[in-house]
């Protein structure tokens, strides 16, 4: 079977009255082919937080996702809202719904973002994180064995740092599909259409004898990305309990655009 160029394919509207997508293998994680890594269902709350009560003078600047947990490679039900409206700055949420295996429905995923009004400040503009190298000096890669999953597959990488080596891990990435079928991506899509992967190339841990799952991002973003491509430098600090968190930049052509933080739980494998 053809796998679609893209992430989500339109599935109607359910009986509520929500749009649904359904997920296809571009969305699947490395760490169960029965769930999608979290990069693709955020771009799929961000793109609804974009559209919900949209105006033109307003911006996201921060979005977190919790992960409320496997998010099934299925039918995704979107639902979004205004939790608190205002002239300078408001908060939108939205939520992903999925059936589970038992056959409730519930929230899999939610999404939180501050949309603030815009107003020039070219003149004072300022970026506080180094710039990473160029997308030219980075060398072609292909995720292979243990990494091996749809979403990975889906994904155009370039990397300038070895996994796992001393410092950050760098590696500019785009994907190849679309977030929906039929539609352009807008430029927070795509950025985080990749900025979920900070974790996994900012471990430290062989994949083989550990897992690291994030439960969450937080992602803020000061400049909106331009171009194809995202850069992500990022590096996890782990506890003593199993529980670690990793923090890194995100970055365009250009330069930084943001910073993302998630908190990972961190088992030894069997």
């Amino acid at each position: 079977m053809t796998i679609p160029d893209a992430f989500f394919v339109p599935a109607g509207v359910g009986k509520d009255g929500f749009e649904r997508v359904t997920a296809t293998e571009n969305t699947v994680s490395l760490w169960a082919p029965t769930m999608q890594h979290g990069a693709p269902p955020s771009a799929l709350l961000v793109r609804a937080l974009e559209r919900v009560d949209a105006r033109e003078d307003t911006r996201i600047s921060r979005v977190a996702v919790d992960i409320l947990g496997p998010i099934p490679v299925a039918d995704i039900e979107i639902r979004a809202w205004t939790e608190r409206p205002g002239g300078n700055v408001e908060l939108v949420v939205a939520e992903l719904w999925a059936e589970s295996s038992s056959g409730t429905v519930r929230a899999v995923a939610r999404g939180s973002a501050w949309r603030m009004r815009t107003t020039p400040t070219e003149d004072v503009e300022h970026v506080g994180d180094p710039v990473m190298k160029p997308v030219g000096d980075g060398v072609d890669y292909t995720f292979g064995g243990t990494w091996s999953s749809g979403y990975l597959d889906a994904v155009e990488f370039k990397i300038l740092t070895g996994l796992g080596a001393d410092g950050p891990g760098e590696i500019w990435a785009r994907p190849k599909p679309v977030l929906v079928q039929g539609e352009s991506m807008t430029p927070l899509e795509r950025l985080f259409s990749i900025a979920d992967i900070a974790n996994g190339i900012g471990a430290k841990l062989p994949i083989d004898e550990w897992t690291f799952l994030n439960t969450d991002l937080t992602v803020h973003v000061f400049r909106v990305p331009q171009g194809d491509w995202v850069g992500v430098s990022a590096e996890t600090s782990t506890g003593p309990d199993g529980i670690a968190m990793c923090a890194g930049t995100l970055s365009d052509e250009l330069g930084p655009v943001g910073r993302i933080a998630q908190t990972v739980l961190v088992r030894r494998r069997n």
